[in-house]
């Protein structure tokens, strides 16, 4: 059972003076912000449907990336994993569980695949 957890780090120099913390296993996700106020989000990784790997100059050079995750989630459409080490490894990560876990649920992506109803014909809506 993998568990990744890191810390949002500055860019400047990558020091993890900042309070969020990601933690991923392999079923959730889970963010943790705040010092005075913690707010925690929870995402399960079933529910994510694609992750991006955006890694700026800095970041290369400071051994770092940015995670965006697209999900099904009510409460965030885009959770963003900001400037964190071994972001192509939680990113390939992500990717592989998330569509174990839809396996293992039997869950179903689907595409939303919409036609305008008024290029429909009459003849079509009959047959």
């Amino acid at each position: 059972m993998a568990t990744y957890t890191e810390r949002k780090r500055w860019l400047f120099l990558g020091l993890p003076f900042t309070f969020t913390k990601y933690t991923v296993n392999e079923e959730k996700l889970i963010i943790n912000r705040g010092f005075f106020k913690i707010e925690e989000n929870t995402c399960y990784l079933y529910k994510i449907i694609d992750v991006k790997l955006e890694r700026s100059l800095m970041e290369r050079m400071c051994g770092m990336g940015t995670i965006i995750c697209y999900t099904g989630d009510v409460t965030d459409k885009v959770i963003k994993l900001i400037h964190i080490k071994n972001s192509k490894v939680i990113n390939d990560y992500i990717l592989d569980q998330s569509e174990e876990m839809r396996r293992k649920r039997r869950t179903l992506n689907t595409l939303s695949l919409t036609q305008n109803m008024d290029d429909i014909d009459d003849a079509d809506m009959d047959a």
